[in-house]
């Protein structure tokens, strides 16, 4: 199988299990928990980047099955933790709040945000939302470069 190949089926496997496990698998307690700067926070953070880490080698032990993908054991661990790690920072919500501020784009992450006298088109979803995913595919794709970077 060509690199090329194998990065493509190690990031198709991380996109698809991302979606899932963010938006399927993670529980109501979870998601509502997890920014809170509270040892509860920190444990519903934790549990949830735990069972997404988990769909994510589900999902790239199926495509070694049905394909026969062949990856190496120490680069697809290395890169699921950092992706692990990533998620989490980013989930802890204060973390990419604050990154969002030094960036510029404090408006862009408040946008969709319920407040009173602010009309912003909510049905478009947020802008934390868009950069909290948009930070994940970013790290899904690191992943999946460092998952298959080490392959011969």
């Amino acid at each position: 199988m060509t690199a090329v190949a194998t990065f493509a089926g190690a990031f198709a496997a991380l996109y698809a299990a991302h979606s899932v496990g963010d938006h399927w698998v993670q529980t109501h307690r979870q998601a509502c928990g997890k920014g809170a700067r509270t040892v509860a926070g920190f444990r519903a953070c934790l549990t949830h980047v735990a069972t997404l880490t988990l769909t994510k080698a589900f999902a790239i032990a199926a495509v070694m099955a049905v394909t026969g993908l062949r990856l190496t054991a120490a680069p697809l661990v290395l890169g699921l933790l950092v992706d692990a790690a990533s998620h989490y920072w980013a989930d802890r919500r204060h973390t990419l709040a604050r990154l969002a501020g030094l960036l510029g784009k404090s408006d862009f992450y408040r946008l969709g945000e319920p407040r009173e006298g602010r009309d912003d088109a909510p049905h478009l979803g947020t802008g934390a939302y868009a950069l909290d995913q948009s930070w994940h595919v970013a790290w899904l794709f690191i992943a999946a470069l460092i998952i298959t970077g080490g392959q011969a």
